[in-house]
């Protein structure tokens, strides 16, 4: 078994480079766990942040050749909704992360719309991100676009704050979590247990996790990344997915409940976050969550933390987040 102590020290060798912030720091782990448990390399490519946050309420169309998806941001819908698990806000004292999570995967059972995208087409999604400086209080809100290649062969526009850059194509062997393209989502379990477990086999060699009881707290550190990121990151899976996620999050030891939480919109919801078990006793991490209506459990945004700086010169940001719209388009830089 790693050591964890090792590769926290780790984080702390003095390379002459400038120090790595938080959420640099994490991706490294993770490439390391890779590098480390797997025979094969793994190529974790995310922002600096996961920020994305994403919604199961959308509604598509087809108009000339681009399928579009516009999301309904204020509630109002031409077909079905759900029924909400209560007919008013509940008291967050008897209700659980694990509640939250199954109301939010039972929401998007019902309100999911399942598209295919090809192979060759791109992913857009336009997110509103604000960003308030912890000291000052400063806030300044951005729009960020992206267009990602479905199956990662063609180069994509990617933003971060209201900065853009191209990300060049994958390589020859190279893979990336979470996946996009539709033949690689659809070999991903709908069920929860399974979906677990598929994500646990590729930090063993040869795989063959039976059992969740045989995962460490670093396994379900890992799984919580790949969930996370599967539920942030793609706006696009095949039927069953999603709330398969959402009921896995669900399952991950240290996933808790935060009440009264403000979204981007100032809205008051719920959040669900996670207690890292691989971090010193009585430290606390609450940083990444998403946060959802705590009468339906609709999913409205995601909340996170970024720093840029070093030393006395570090800025610490939280970042609420939300997903503004999405669409399949054929061409990058095409808006729906």
């Amino acid at each position: 078994m790693r050591d964890i102590d090792e590769l926290r020290a780790l984080r702390d060798f003095d390379t002459g480079a400038p120090p790595l912030d938080e959420a640099t720091r994490r991706r490294a782990r993770a490439r390391l766990i890779t590098a480390i448990d797997g025979p094969a390399v793994r190529v974790r490519h995310r922002r600096p942040a996961l920020r994305i946050a994403l919604t199961a309420g959308l509604a598509a169309a087809v108009t000339a050749g681009v399928l579009v998806a516009v999301r309904d941001d204020d509630g109002t819908r031409t077909h079905r909704t759900a029924k909400p698990p209560a007919t008013s806000a509940p008291a967050m004292r008897n209700v659980s992360a694990q509640t939250v999570l199954k109301g939010a995967a039972a929401y998007a059972r019902e309100h999911e719309r399942t598209v295919s995208p090809r192979d060759d087409q791109f992913i857009y999604t336009k997110e509103i991100i604000k960003e308030t400086d912890q000291k000052t209080g400063a806030t300044k809100s951005y729009v960020d676009e992206d267009w990602r290649s479905v199956d990662r062969s063609q180069r994509s526009w990617v933003m971060e704050i209201g900065h853009g850059w191209w990300s060049p194509p994958l390589k020859k062997n190279e893979t990336v979590w979470p996946p996009q393209d539709w033949g690689t989502l659809r070999k991903l379990p709908t069920d929860p247990k399974k979906l677990i477990l598929s994500l646990a086999d590729k930090y063993v060699i040869g795989g063959g996790n039976k059992s969740l009881d045989d995962l460490t707290d670093e396994d379900w550190w890992a799984i919580h990344f790949d969930l996370a990121g599967l539920l942030k990151l793609v706006p696009v899976m095949p039927e069953g997915l999603r709330p398969a996620a959402y009921e896995a999050l669900g399952m991950v030891p240290g996933v808790r409940l935060v009440p009264d939480q403000k979204d981007a919109k100032g809205r008051t919801g719920v959040a669900v976050t996670y207690d890292d078990p691989t971090l010193p006793k009585g430290a606390t991490d609450f940083a990444a969550s998403f946060i959802f209506d705590p009468v339906t459990y609709r999913f409205l945004g995601f909340r996170d933390t970024r720093t840029s700086g070093d030393g006395a010169a570090m800025k610490t940001y939280t970042q609420l987040s939300y997903l503004d719209g999405w669409a399949v388009v054929d061409r990058v830089k095409q808006r729906p």
